[in-house]
């Protein structure tokens, strides 16, 4: 797999975001450069693209005067041999919802998406600046859902944000057993000089205060990642085979992005091959971690 940068930058000003200052305003890569780079990959063996940015949906808008990652996406999935096309690090304000359309439509770009919602109360989306509600967070993923119904969502949240209560983290709480993301990633917040909430806000909660709900939210996602894989014993899916270690071979699905999602764990009984595709059944699960059989080549 090869990791490809669409854009540069970010126009999104999330109080607690140090990255437009760092990296400065959203700047599009031509599409024609991409789908370039794109080709050389593929023709280089590469069957795997992730298509990475600070803010993949904000794709075009500089460049073209409108969002237009959905027709990127089709230009990439047009290329020969490319077999997966995977998109990280999606921004819920503004959402394209053409890309689903394309996602669904497209055999070779993967049922997942990474998008980062941070917090669910409104209290704490407004002293974040993120440009959404807690309702308008819930119709998102119900709409993503409905468009894509297999679609994995990887998230990631944040705790202790100034002027976080005990009502904010509730709700909090409440979003993630309600959404039950496939995927969830969480930190506490940590004040960055320069950003908004480092120069506007008191860090006013307590680090052990921090730490404990952290540790409450992952023993939450703990419990729904389980539930999600024992879901999956007995079915069968497409994997690509990326090492091997001692007595498995490591794959993963299309619903598992390298080195942050659950892994597959395949006995070595048959002999296979680095970066081949196969059809495997899963056979047993732990909380982020699957067993699996080959069953066909694919």
């Amino acid at each position: 797999y090869a990791f490809v940068k669409i854009s540069e930058g970010c126009n999104r000003h999330c109080a607690y975001c140090a990255i437009p200052l760092i990296t400065g305003r959203h700047r599009s890569r031509p599409m024609e450069d991409i789908v370039q780079e794109v080709k050389e990959l593929v023709a280089g063996g590469v069957k795997e693209i992730q298509l990475i940015a600070q803010d993949l949906s904000y794709y075009g808008k500089d460049l073209y005067g409108r969002f237009n990652l959905a027709e990127l996406m089709e230009k990439l999935s047009d290329i020969e041999g490319l077999e997966w096309l995977r998109l990280h690090y999606t921004y819920p304000h503004l959402f394209p919802m053409d890309i689903l359309k394309v996602m669904r439509e497209r055999k070779n770009i993967c049922h997942y998406l990474d998008m980062a919602f941070q917090h669910c109360s409104d209290h704490m989306l407004q002293q974040m600046r993120r440009h959404i509600n807690a309702e308008e967070s819930y119709q998102l993923i119900e709409a993503i859902r409905k468009e894509v119904p297999d679609i994995h969502l990887r998230t990631t949240l944040m705790v202790g944000h100034p002027g976080e209560t005990e009502e904010d983290f509730e709700a909090l709480k409440t979003f993630v057993q309600k959404v039950r993301f496939e995927r969830m990633g969480a930190f506490s917040f940590s004040s960055e000089e320069g950003t908004y909430s480092g120069d506007h806000y008191q860090d006013d909660v307590a680090q052990e205060v921090k730490e404990a709900r952290l540790d409450e939210l992952m023993a939450l996602q703990h419990n729904i990642s389980e539930e999600i894989n024992q879901e999956k014993v007995g079915k069968s899916l497409k994997v690509i085979i990326d090492r091997e270690e001692e007595d498995y071979y490591i794959a993963r699905s299309e619903f598992d992005s390298p080195e942050v999602d659950p892994e597959i764990f395949i006995d070595k009984t048959k002999k296979l091959n680095i970066g081949s595709f196969y059809q495997a059944r899963i056979t047993q699960a732990d909380t982020y971690d699957l067993f699996a059989e080959i069953v066909e080549n694919q």
